[in-house]
Formats: C-alpha cells, structure tokens, sequence
C-alpha cells in the first residue's frame, strides 16, 4: 500500500459483517402544560461507526500494529456502508472511476478507498467529484493488482477522519481465524438535504412503505401526578394537557438509493428536533358507504366522540395515490358518524378505501442508530406525538 506522507494511517480492512453507524444530536425539550419548545444545541450530528472484521492471521496481526502505533491519533477510515461499486471496468493509468456519486459521501480534495476481491484497500485522492465520477488527481497504478479489473470485483468507499472511541478488539477462534472490532468517531459530518416527501399543511408525511411491513408497538398516556397519602382514595392531577402517543417504528432500506433517502430523512429530524406527520396505519375510519368524487361528506363506523373528530388529519389511500384531509365537522348520522373533510378528493372513494389517522410525531431520542447489513439497513426509532 502506497504510504501518504504526513497523513494520518488508513484503516484498511473492509468490513465483512454488519456496521453500525450512530448519529447523535443534541436537543433541549422544553415542557409546557399545552405545548413544548425544542432548541438545537447540535446543528450537526455526530457520527459513531463501527466495523467488524474476518481476518486470518496476519490480519489480525496488522491491526494490533495500526493500534499500537497510532491509536490515540487521527485515521483515515473507509465509510463501507457507503460503499459503491463502479459502473465499469479499472485500468492502470485510468484517472476516473465510473459511479453514481450523490449516493455516498465522496468529497473532492478527499480520498477514496479502493478494494479488490474484499482484500485490504489502498487510497487514492480525489480531485472532483461529478454527479456521475469520481475525477482522481493522479492516474492509478499500484492500486490495481492486473492491467484491467472488473469492476463488480472492485468496491469503492468514501474515506473520512476519524478517531478511535474505544479499544480495539481482536476475538481469535483459532490461531488464524479471528474477529476484530474497531469504532471510529468521524470528523466533519455531512450536510445533507432533506428527502422528497408527500407533505401536508407544512409537514413532511412519512409513508415508507417498510413501515407497513413491521409492527407498530404503540403506548397511549397523558402526563398526570398520582396522589397518595396511603389513608384514603388515590387522587390523578392532569400535569399536561397533551395527550401523548409513543410509538417504536422500524424502518428498512434495501439498495443504495434507498439507504441514501433514509439517512438524509434523518439528517431533516436532527434528533428531537423536527416533527413529521406519521400515519397511524390503524384504518380507525371504515366507510359506511362510497363517496363521489365531488362529496366532502364521509359516512364511518363510530370510533370515537363527535367533537374528537374535529380538526383530526387523516389520510386515504386511494388507488393511485395517498391523500390527505382534515375533518372539520362531525355529526350523528342513524348508526354511523357523518364527518365534513375539509375538501373533496376530485375522485370517487371507493368503499373499501382504507381512512387512517395522520398524528404529528417526532423522534423522542437524539440518538439514531442504524444497521447495515449485508443486504439490507435497518433502524429502530422512537417516537412521540406533539402538539399540533
């Protein structure tokens, strides 16, 4: 491996099974009987990842070298959950790599990492980033073991500073076959913009279809005091007038595009502080009868108060998309609930629509972590209702 002068060392071992990657934010919630008031302390998260590694002997024997040498240091360490392949062939003397750069994190007047066949990866510097290359300051040459290699043996990975947050851990099976685990926390987080989104009255609407696929762990409370004076009955005081719905939402991206909207989707919450419109997915309204395309009257099974109706967003999933409105009255109709949307849909609704309730939620952690594996990210996030 080439040696870069007066840089800091490149950790070189590509990770053979699942990362995990952390962001942390920092937010202060502020508390009020009706409402609350989030602050950023952290416009930027912070950004932990940590790599599991298959090495045989000398593998194992090299990273205790790298720690040794440079453990309380600065690195260069290869993002590999980023990490995309080229979309053609590499030979010696080439200075660009063929692949789809707005899907990862390559920067220009950074490195990249290059590993063929999953052996260890050697960097190379980039000049310019295109939306479809990677422009390389200087053409490659040792990087590449042969004149000419295909590109679906090559893996190239965006490369950042970094700093080890804990101690390495090397786990031998046997004498040549071992695990090593390494977390670095990484400088000069990204700015990423936010994911195209169905929106509704200001808010972006989270309708990922992955979450159809999980179940839906909800909690019902409301902020109250039990009194208890052990002598007598026990006595609730209302502390807030919020009624609060927790929820525990999964959500999985398969294939580099969608791992890239859902990383982005978490850079727009930044921790505790944005709220989004998430539905309940519930089908809590059942239609009692079809709707024409120019009716804002809708016919339900009763399933709560009439005046808990009023000023409710719902969402409707029609057959060619989501839609989305706000009931603005209800009344009793023989058996059934008649609501008044707050316009009509242009469109017949069919009697087998299914009517569920949008709730404005937000993330209720400033910490996001997020595994990727082999074939697919996942992530497991908490989150809690707000005042609308």
């Amino acid at each position: 491996m080439p040696e870069l002068v007066d840089q800091p060392p490149l950790w070189p071992f590509l990770a053979a099974q699942e990362i995990t990657e952390v962001l942390e934010w920092r937010t202060d919630v502020l508390q009020a009987r009706a409402g609350e008031q989030r602050i950023a302390l952290r416009p930027r998260p912070r950004e932990i990842v940590t790599f599991r590694h298959r090495l045989d002997a000398l593998g194992m024997a090299r990273a205790a070298e790298l720690a040794r040498a440079a453990f309380a240091g600065d690195w260069h360490v290869p993002l590999w959950h980023l990490a995309l392949q080229p979309g053609g062939d590499l030979a010696q003397g080439a200075t660009e790599i063929l692949l789809d750069t707005e899907l990862s994190d390559f920067r220009g007047g950074g490195l990249a990492a290059i590993a063929v066949d999953g052996g260890a990866a050697v960097p190379v510097e980039i000049a310019n980033v295109w939306p479809d290359r990677l422009i390389l300051a200087e053409p490659m040459v040792v990087q590449l073991p042969s004149p000419t290699v295909a590109g679906l043996r090559i893996t190239v990975a965006p490369v950042r500073a970094g700093i080890l947050t804990s101690a390495v851990g090397i786990a031998r099976r046997r004498q040549s076959d071992g695990k090593v685990t390494a977390s670095f926390l990484l400088r000069d987080a990204s700015d990423l913009t936010a994911p195209v989104l169905p929106a509704y009255l200001g808010r972006p609407v989270q309708t990922d279809p992955s979450l159809l696929r999980r179940p839906l762990a909800a909690s019902l409370r409301r902020g109250v005091e039990y009194v208890d004076n052990g002598f007598g009955p026990v006595a609730v005081e209302p502390m807030r007038d919020v009624f609060e719905r927790g929820e525990t939402i999964t959500l999985k991206a398969q294939g580099p595009i969608a791992r890239h909207a859902l990383r982005r989707w978490f850079w727009s919450l930044r921790g505790r502080q944005a709220s989004f419109w998430l539905p309940t997915w519930g089908r809590e309204l059942q239609l009692r009868a079809a709707m024409t395309s120019g009716s804002v009257l809708m016919r339900v099974a009763p399933v709560a108060k009439l005046a808990a109706y009023v000023g409710r967003p719902i969402m409707l999933e029609m057959p060619g998309a989501l839609r989305f409105r706000t009931i603005n009255a209800a009344i009793e109709d023989g058996p059934d609930h008649r609501l008044t949307l707050s316009s009509n849909l242009g469109e017949p609704v069919p009697l087998t629509t299914k009517v569920h309730f949008l709730t404005a939620m937000r993330a209720n952690a400033d910490r996001f972590e997020i595994r990727h594996g082999a074939v697919a990210s996942e992530v497991t996030l908490p989150v809690i209702e707000v005042p609308e």
